[in-house]
């Protein structure tokens, strides 16, 4: 035995990490187990966008995650000192129709009657905020507290964090076998040693499903392959995030199921999604695809190309920028499109938080906390309800043998 803590946090992405931290921050004796580097999964490689849009009224729990996500985030860059790139960047959700104008005018009302900070504008007014705006668009929705941060640097922040409130942080720790143990709590052999704790926290992401096979359950979270590409660093010439509404309308009229939002399903493309931003280094990063292609993460050059085209559509002077590298990235999808935030009743000091689908890393600093905060307390926060696992976590046979392994 290696060593023991009061909880086992299985995953080193942005929400297992800020588990880690709150969980920390609480007094709590914390083991982050993670099998690559902190951040080496969909929490490193995705647009660092945080698409918050205030709380509202009445937050429900989109506005928890991502308008406390936020709150976040500036603490660890403004209070913290710890450097994230972050920026309160604002956001524009590019309209090419008139079919997205009307969409997005009930949008923007109705969001605007529940207290979120969100505008309509049109394109001389956009173009003024972003001068390569197309002059072809007809406008955008605007949303000033959308924010963006550098994904590695802020995951890693979190488990810097965590490690200086007296988390044990260990990497290169891949969890092999995983057992409760009679007097209670939980037994994790990793390749560097066996770790007990007195709860175990899934926070793995996309292997989710396989650590609760592992166990018995069937976790309803799938992989869902993420693509993106970089220009070659120019100087400052796109200062907000960027998106399209697009897709946006498209999911509005048929979100699909099993699981919902996807871009593609059984080869055939459904609709064409947006989003990118300039980083600080100058790379000028757009993707959007959301494929269910398994386990791979190899990029799929026509995915990349359709993508292209629509940034081009927005921002046309990157027709002058040639792609100079692609990447992809596996998203922990929910099967019914909600978050498994909490305890899993089926095993005792069973936790989750996971299913954030592709805004994981906008959502992931919060669903960490109230994860946290749930299981100091003993009490969930009333918005946790649409994000209980008992609603979809059930017994399945002991039929996994490997982290990649989908048990079917």
């Amino acid at each position: 035995m290696t060593g023991e803590s009061d909880v086992l946090v299985i995953g080193g992405g942005i929400a297992g990490a800020s588990a880690a931290y709150h969980l920390a921050q609480l007094g709590r004796r914390v083991t982050l187990l993670e099998r690559g580097e902190i951040a080496s999964g969909a929490s490193g490689v995705n647009a660092g966008q945080i698409d918050s849009i205030g709380w509202g009224d009445k937050p429900d729990l989109q506005a928890h995650l991502t308008a406390g996500s936020l709150e976040i985030f500036k603490t660890v860059q403004l209070d913290l000192g710890e450097d994230i790139e972050f920026r309160q960047s604002g956001a524009l959700q590019a309209i090419h129709t008139e079919d997205q104008a009307d969409f997005e005018r009930e949008r923007v009302r109705a969001l605007r009657e529940r207290g979120h900070q969100v505008e309509l504008l049109g394109n001389r007014e956009v173009r003024g905020l972003e001068p390569q705006w197309s002059e072809r668009l007809l406008g955008a929705m605007y949303s000033p507290q959308r924010s963006q941060a550098d994904p590695r640097k802020a995951t890693r922040a979190f488990a810097t964090l965590a490690a200086r409130l007296g988390a044990r942080v260990l990497t290169a720790r891949e969890v092999t076998a995983l057992a409760p143990r009679a007097g209670g709590g939980w037994l994790a052999s990793t390749s560097g040693g066996d770790e007990a704790g007195g709860s175990l926290v899934l926070a793995a992401g996309a292997w989710c499903g396989p650590l609760g096979a592992r166990l018995g359950l069937d976790v309803p979270i799938v992989p869902v392959r993420g693509q993106m590409w970089a220009t070659t660093p120019v100087a400052p010439s796109v200062f907000q995030t960027m998106s399209s509404a697009e897709s946006a309308l498209a999911w509005h009229r048929d979100p699909g199921s099993e699981p919902p939002f996807l871009t593609s399903r059984k080869g055939a493309r459904l609709t064409r999604h947006l989003y990118g931003r300039q980083r600080r280094d100058g790379e000028i990063i757009f993707g959007g695809d959301r494929d269910l292609a398994g386990w791979s993460a190899t990029p799929d050059p026509a995915g990349i190309d359709v993508n292209r085209g629509h940034a081009l559509e927005v921002l046309p002077f990157l027709a002058a920028l040639p792609i100079v590298k692609t990447w992809a990235g596996l998203m922990p999808f929910p099967r019914d499109g909600k978050p498994l935030i909490g305890r899993i009743p089926l095993r005792p000091d069973l936790w989750i938080v996971g299913g954030l689908a592709s805004s994981g890393f906008g959502r992931g600093p919060m669903a960490g906390k109230l994860l946290a905060d749930f299981l100091h307390s003993g009490r969930p926060a009333a918005v946790l309800a649409e994000a209980d696992p008992a609603r979809c976590v059930v017994e399945r046979p002991l039929t996994c043998h490997s982290p990649e392994d989908p048990c079917a």
